[in-house]
Formats: C-alpha cells, structure tokens, sequence
C-alpha cells in the first residue's frame, strides 16, 4: 500500500509528500468517520457562471480561455461538476435587463434572449464543450420589473397577479436556453426572496406563501410540457430555515412540487437546516451560493471553504456551488454594492489570473469525490487540555471519500496555529500524517 499527502498552508499549494504506515503514536489524534455514509448520491462542487464571469472570459484569447476552462471543469483539472446560471441579469452582470422589459407584456411577445447570445450563451456553451455533463441549474435575480410593486427590477416585492404569467416567462427561459444546447436541469425561483437590497441591485422579496403558490403553477407547467426539470425552493440564508419548514408545513402541496431547497451561507449556521432535512427527507438540500471576499483574505481562506465543503458534505447535503466564477481586480464588472472575489481574479491591466483560495479548497475537494461516491463524515474529537487555557485548540475537520476503485481518500483541515499529529485507520492498518497548522490536506491510501 502506498500513501500520498497533497497540502496547502502559507506556504504551500498542493504539495505533494508521501506518507507512511505506523505503529500507534499515543499523542496523535486517532481520527474516526461515521460508520454509514452521509451522502451517496453527491452532485457535486462547481461555481456561478455569471453574466460578468461570461464577459471577462470573452475577453480572452481564445487559446488562453481554453487552458482556462479546461483547468476548471476537465477531468485533469478542478472537475467541477455543477454551474449555475443567471436568469437575466444579477448583481453581478455588466447590464441590467430581463427578458421582457415591455410593460404589462403579459403575453410574453417580447421576450428575448438577444442579449444573452453577446456573450452569457457563447461562453456557457464553450464550457459544456469541455464537460458536456455539467449539471446546470438557473437562478433569477428578479422578475422584470412590471410584475413588482415600483416597477423596478431593482427591489419591491412580487404580485401574485402575475404568477401564472411568470411560469410562463420561465418556461419560455428554459425552452429557449435548451434551444441552443444549454440543457437547465433545476430551478430557484427567486434569488435570496428576503431581501430586495434597498434599490442597489437587481432584487426582490417574495411573500412565503407567494412563492409556494409560484412554485405549484411553475410545477404544474413543468409536468403539463413534460419537462424533467427540478424545482430547488428559497434559496438564501441557512439564518432563515425556519421560514422555510414552517412553508412546507402549512403550504398545501408545497413539498410535491419541491425536489429540494436552496441555501447560501451569509447569515446563520449550516446545523440550522437539520430539522429541514428530519421533517422531509425526500427533499435534497443544496449550498448555492458563497464565494471569496476580494479585500479579506482573497487567496488564503481555504481553510474556511474546506470547512464549508466538510459540513455540505457531513449534513448530506447534494451539491456545492461557490459565487462567481471569474471577476476583476476590482470585482467587476457589477450592478450592486458588494467586494465579491471570483475563484478567480483576471487583471484588466494586464490579464494576469490569479486564483482565490476556494479555489485551492475545491483543489483538494472537487477531483475527489467522485459521481456514486459514498462520503462520510469525520467525528470530532472535542478534548481539550487545559494547558492552553483561554486559548481553545480546534478540532481536525474533514471526511473520508470511497470512490469504489481501490483507494481511500481523507480530506483534513487543521485551522490551528499548530501542526496536528493524526493517524487514521485503512483496512487495519495505521498511518501518520501531520497536518500543518492553517492548512488542507488531501491523503490518498491506495493498494
């Protein structure tokens, strides 16, 4: 048996060390996994292929934007294997627009695409050329802006006299996009409905009950058009699963229509979507939204987001998708106010990419856990000496991956200033590896 370790600290990017069989070591932590997977069906990782990631990577020499996008969805490269898509503009677009800007179209004859054939679709396809399987879902930012109280795609909430009409206007999204190759396969319908960001982006706030009743009209024209297409509701904060149980326990017929619910992590904790996930589990459960902050931290928070990817996958959660997939030096181009890092950074001066450190976490995550690979999950050991007292030591985070082909695999973040001494257990036989202090480390143990 041979035993490799790949890690990443201060100093580090995916080094490679081989690691060695080894009798007990009584001061290393003896790290344990749940006995039974938490997740055997994982989607998988990916990232938000918005309108200004399209736009910066049309600016591209085309040879260059190839070795880029290979590097990120080929199976050589990150292997990312889910993407999310704009439904007209969000805050990070380089345009505002909808496809029907006409008012009171209620019969939809204006509606367009035109805009998205610039440079959204040409990049979107140049990536499904690359990986064909990518695992699409669709997010819109707003409604255009006549079917919301003020007018404005920016801020106000949604009237319920145009529900039907909005199934419509996402239907004809969905059949279009799958007209040019571009094959949706689920739906939020609302991007982060409780809030409309006081006019600054395109936003808007969706009543509970409203969404419900959207969701039963979208789901019944999705099944009406035999369109085999998700419906993945709420999508905003884990701070606010409450909202989202106390809809599908009062909402008549929500949660047939529903195949899974939508989290970003901005507020509140992952552990809050357990009792969603207790009272309903025939609905997945999925991390939408989360990317770097490009002034904090930019390329050395893979710690965070390797311990983001441990609990998506610990909580049985089915896919993780970071924010934006490429931005500026600037985080551009945008219409809102947020400092958003993309995975990664394309300088407009002088086209230099540079890559954030969710970048280097998905590094260490994304190729690993594989399509049917059982996952499962580290138990933490919380002993703490009290030699270090007020300073509290962290635990070791992190799963074991089996991808049935031999090998086992053990993502392990150690956040602490130190070095951590571990040992882990493969078919009964012990193996050391020290896990440097702010660092991720992927351990391969293969026949």
């Amino acid at each position: 048996m041979k035993g490799t370790q790949f890690f990443t600290d201060a100093n580090h990017r995916f080094q490679a060390q081989e690691i060695f069989p080894s009798l007990h070591v009584p001061a290393a932590d003896r790290l344990t996994f749940t006995k039974t997977p938490t997740v055997t069906d994982f989607l998988g990782f990916g990232v938000a292929i918005t309108p200004a990631s399209c736009y910066l990577l049309s600016e591209m020499e085309p040879s260059e934007r190839r070795a880029l996008i290979e590097s990120i969805y080929g199976k050589e490269g990150l292997g990312l294997r889910v993407a999310r898509l704009c439904i007209g503009s969000s805050d990070y677009s380089a345009e505002l627009y909808s496809y029907d800007d006409v008012p009171f179209d209620t019969d939809l004859k204006h509606f367009s695409i035109d805009r998205d054939r610039r440079y959204v679709i040409p990049m979107i396809q140049e990536i499904l050329a690359v990986n064909p399987e990518l695992y699409l879902f669709a997010s819109p930012w707003s409604p255009p802006g006549w079917m919301k109280t003020g007018g404005s795609m920016c801020g106000g909430y949604m009237r319920e006299q145009f529900i039907e009409c909005y199934a419509d206007y996402i239907i004809k999204f969905l059949q279009a996009y799958a007209a040019e190759g571009i094959c949706v396969r689920a739906i939020t319908p609302q991007n982060e409905p409780n809030t409309q960001q006081r006019g600054r982006m395109a936003a808007c706030i969706w009543h509970p009950e409203t969404e419900a009743k959207f969701i039963k009209a979208l789901r019944k024209q999705l099944s009406e058009k035999d369109m085999d297409v998700e419906i993945w509701m709420f999508d905003h904060n884990f701070a606010d699963a409450e909202r989202v149980l106390w809809s599908l326990q009062n909402c008549e017929g929500l949660s047939a229509c529903c195949n899974g619910v939508a989290f970003h992590y901005y507020e509140g904790k992952i552990e809050q979507t357990a009792e969603i996930a207790k009272a309903f589990p025939g609905l997945a459960l999925h991390f939408t939204e989360g990317g770097p902050r490009l002034y904090d931290h930019y390329d050395s928070d893979f710690g965070k987001w390797g311990i983001m990817a441990s609990k998506v996958l610990g909580m049985g959660y089915r896919s993780m998708t970071g924010w934006n997939l490429m931005l500026n030096e600037v985080g551009g181009p945008n219409i809102g106010p947020f400092f958003c890092g993309g995975l990664v950074t394309k300088d407009s001066r002088d086209g230099t990419l540079s890559y954030s450190g969710q970048y280097h976490a998905f590094r260490h995550v994304a190729p690993f856990v594989k399509k049917g690979a059982a996952v499962y999950a580290l138990i933490p050991d919380c002993a703490n000496g009290m030699f270090g007292y007020p300073k509290k030591a962290l635990p070791v985070e992190g799963f074991c991956v089996d991808n049935h082909d031999g090998k086992q695999v053990f993502v392990l973040i150690n956040d602490n200033e130190d070095k951590k001494q571990t040992v882990l257990e493969v078919n009964g036989q012990l193996w050391y590896a020290e896990l440097l202090g702010h660092s991720i480390s992927t351990v391969i143990i293969e026949e």
